[in-house]
């Protein structure tokens, strides 16, 4: 019987490791690979007609189509859930989960729900200003925008009220992952067996976490207006440019509440899934925290209508909720350069010749 040193057996040990971490990494897909394997599968459980709705070219001006709004104020294009067969449906949930953490399923997929809650409370009376609302947690449309591929450039969208997520994979990679809304109505149930239900809690508390954290300088130096916007400023605009003024910059904070900032930024970022989400702070760590501006309007105290931005060299998140008495929240991720990955598609309609495409890219 042959022995083998503690040496051999050591190293012996650390290669069998070694390999396990390989072999499950290798099963790990990145985000990008899940999407073109679930946006594959989807589209070929579609018939012909389906498929015509879920499908446009990359390069058309539908993929600028979008906005957060009911579709009864503006209608949109893609396959809804409700025109798919259980199986389907399946498949999309399966797509909209690559783009997503575990958190951030579960915080869309509130926010689709909540149409049910909606159509309850409204009782059929519509918004209140003469316009009424079909809710419908099955109208949600998924949209794939050119040829799912490990290789290529394609991209794929999911959107309805309240909802509104794009991403754009180049390569194998998720080149893009903005603009990325979600909202909320009523952003704490108020009656029901759901009564209490706040689904976007971690995006208003870790903002006022951070606003209350602030001494009476800082947050005098924070304070955009007495009064909170109606609205997140950018809406639905293609092109943004930087907010002004900036609030108090990271540069003026103490590290204790540079950390709360920190943690506002894991509360959006943590919606993606984890290499989306690495990489949006990967992007804004290399252009400095230090250079991360907040900025805060409307009255500090819960349940009262305020409004937050936190704002950097390359990204914009707006936070606002001040409609319904301040029960309804939007909110949003933008980059300044990055939203839709415009500039990498004028390049790609560029190369492919298939001519100027649409003005806006």
């Amino acid at each position: 019987m042959r022995f083998r040193s503690p040496r051999v057996v050591l190293i012996a040990l650390v290669l069998a490791v070694f390999g396990a971490v390989v072999v499950s990494a290798q099963r790990t897909p990145t985000a990008a690979a899940a999407m073109s394997t679930a946006a594959t599968r989807l589209l070929e459980s579609l018939a012909a007609d389906q498929r015509k709705q879920a499908t446009y070219p990359l390069e058309s001006d539908e993929y600028l189509h979008w906005n957060f709004i009911p579709d009864e104020t503006f209608p949109r294009n893609g396959l809804p859930l409700k025109a798919m067969t259980e199986p389907q449906q399946k498949l999309a949930h399966d797509l909209l989960k690559t783009g997503l953490s575990e958190r951030g399923y579960q915080t869309y997929t509130s926010i689709i729900a909540l149409e049910n809650i909606l159509r309850v409370v409204e009782g059929g009376r519509g918004d209140g200003r003469g316009r009424g609302m079909a809710r419908d947690a099955s109208a949600y449309r998924f949209t794939v925008f050119g040829q799912p591929s490990a290789t290529g450039i394609w991209g794929w969208r999911v959107e309805g009220h309240h909802v509104s997520l794009h991403f754009l994979v180049n390569k194998g990679t998720v080149a893009a992952s903005t603009p990325s809304f979600a909202g909320s109505n009523p952003a704490e149930v108020q009656d029901g067996p759901e009564k209490g239900k706040r689904v976007l809690a971690m995006l208003e508390d870790s903002g006022r976490t951070l606003v209350m954290a602030l001494d009476e300088k800082q947050r005098a130096t924070a304070l955009l207006n007495a009064t909170a916007p109606t609205e997140i400023v950018t809406t639905n605009q293609l092109d943004i440019k930087p907010l002004s003024p900036d609030g108090i910059r990271a540069s003026a904070m103490t590290s204790a509440q540079r950390d709360l900032l920190t943690k506002v930024l894991d509360a959006y970022a943590g919606l993606m899934a984890p290499d989306v989400a690495a990489q949006r702070m990967a992007k804004i760590k290399a252009a400095g925290i230090e250079n991360i501006g907040f900025a805060w309007a409307g009255p500090v105290e819960r349940g009262k209508l305020h409004y937050y931005r936190v704002q950097g060299p390359t990204f914009l998140i707006e936070f606002d909720n001040t409609q319904n008495n301040g029960n309804h929240i939007h909110s949003i991720w933008r980059d300044f350069n990055g939203d839709f990955g415009r500039d990498l598609l004028r390049e790609h309609i560029k190369t492919a010749h298939v001519g100027t495409g649409s003005s806006h890219f």
